[in-house]
């Protein structure tokens, strides 16, 4: 496996694993395009990509201008192998080191990806209107996360 920055030329193989996703399914493929992942990649955010055989198997972008996780997807094919962890982990600790203090994101209740983000200590601030659970983490709680976990592998 291989982990790294996400560029443009990455745009087809994250669109790709983006549709194959089970759980939070676009109702309108052609709501999220080809120019939103440029201008995540190249205005507002960064990514990171996670590589099998050249292929991309999982991506992670986070929107800078908003502090927003705007997308953290997993080919179903390669569930469980710990490649969202990764990106996530990766997504978080770019982020805070840029001195952002607070990211956030939402999703559905009931799925992977509540359950998810709750085991990676994120907390529930409040249901979205649309009826989706906003999740926040904090920089200083993300950054003692991180220093418990080194401690303890240490």
């Amino acid at each position: 496996m291989l982990f790294r920055k996400a560029i443009v030329a990455d745009i087809p193989g994250m669109s790709r694993v983006r549709m194959a996703v089970k759980e939070n399914v676009l109702s309108n493929p052609d709501r999220v395009t080809a120019d939103d992942y440029w201008e995540m990649l190249e205005n507002k955010g960064a990514g990171w990509v996670c590589e099998i055989a050249q292929t991309i198997v999982g991506f992670a972008i986070v929107d800078l201008s908003d502090a927003n996780i705007w997308a953290l997807f997993v080919d179903p094919d390669h569930d469980k192998k710990g490649i969202g962890r990764k990106l996530h982990d990766l997504m978080l600790t770019y982020s805070f080191e840029l001195e952002i203090s607070k990211l956030w994101f939402s999703t559905g209740p009931g799925t992977r990806a509540e359950t998810f983000y709750r085991k990676a200590s994120w907390q529930q601030t409040g249901i979205t209107q649309s009826g989706e659970i906003r999740f926040e983490m904090e920089r200083t709680t993300y950054k003692t996360i991180v220093a418990a976990h080194q401690q303890s592998t240490s």
